[in-house]
């Protein structure tokens, strides 16, 4: 089979109205809750965000389409378009999605791309819409390819990769606390990527989920949201700007002062591969290292 029996629809273009409807109630919410949930310079800079990805996303369409098209050529199975075809769709790109966004947080050069979605010290609505600039020229999306070489059509991935971004819209809140335990306990929650965005050491790159909290449990990188210590959200340098090109390229601009002092190809590779904070004479602040002398203190005051 090469082509569906008719075209899908974009899941993020239908939702927009979503979208605007749930922000919108989001904010009544906060303030009837007298919370200060929105800021309007910080919102103002995720909307641009959201706008821009936009505008990349069209331009980088007809190669990432025309990608997906030539692998395609090359598939190992047949699959059929029915129901059971998209409900392994749905399991394979979210496990896709979880390595997408884990190896977007544990190698610098993909956290480039990545990091402005999470340089908001605030966490709403509009936090889910502070998406990448330059995610597709790092190549991120070549990871989908293999879901074309097993036989998924085009036209689903593109269609399940919309219908994971809606799902994930939704969850950039603080309004919502917990939900009934055996929803908590497969899928992604506003509670579970609470702990994603929050910069504390105990929460560092934890719970990469997409749609299905599964993946973290299963590859150790699960951490559960403790009441006892609430989440502090950014990036464990925080930017302190509301400026769109600083949001989107102060990593990249980083990345060349460090190639500029490299001493050698291994320090080179160190700077663009390794994890964030990486420096080659060790002395770097990685998330594990937060992460160890974390649990050291912990020990220590037990």
């Amino acid at each position: 089979m090469s082509e569906l029996p008719f075209a899908l629809p974009d899941p993020v273009i239908l939702a927009i109205p979503a979208f605007v409807g749930l922000a919108a109630l989001e904010i009544l919410v906060a303030r009837l809750r007298k919370q200060p949930a929105y800021e309007l310079r910080d919102t103002a800079a995720s909307l641009t965000m959201g706008l821009v990805n936009l505008v990349q996303a069209v331009l980088f369409a007809g190669v990432i389409w025309s990608s997906l098209q030539a692998t395609y050529q090359w598939r190992l199975l047949d699959l059929p378009f029915n129901a059971w075809t998209w409900l392994a769709l749905l399991f394979a790109e979210d496990f896709v999605y979880y390595w997408f966004h884990r190896l977007s947080h544990e190698h610098r050069i993909w956290w480039a791309a990545h990091v402005n979605h999470h340089s908001s010290q605030h966490y709403n609505l509009s936090t889910a819409l502070r998406q990448h600039w330059t995610g597709n020229l790092a190549f991120t999306w070549v990871l989908w390819l293999p879901l074309a070489l097993l036989g998924f059509p085009p036209a689903l991935i593109v269609f399940q990769k919309g219908i994971s971004l809606v799902y994930q819209f939704w969850i950039h809140t603080e309004q919502i606390r917990r939900l009934p335990r055996w929803f908590e306990a497969a899928f992604n929650t506003p509670s579970h990527h609470r702990v994603h965005h929050a910069t504390n050491p105990r929460y560092l790159d934890r719970n990469y989920a997409g749609i299905f909290i599964i993946w973290d449990k299963l590859f150790g990188s699960f951490a559960a949201e403790d009441d006892a210590e609430p989440c502090r959200y950014g990036i464990v340098k925080n930017l302190g700007s509301f400026n769109p090109l600083r949001i989107a390229f102060h990593e990249w601009v980083e990345i060349g002062r460090d190639l500029r002092k490299a001493g050698s190809l291994k320090d080179a590779f160190g700077y663009l591969f390794g994890p964030p904070g990486w420096r080659p004479d060790g002395a770097g602040i990685t998330s594990d290292i937060l992460r160890a002398r974390w649990r050291a203190e912990r020990a220590a005051g037990d």
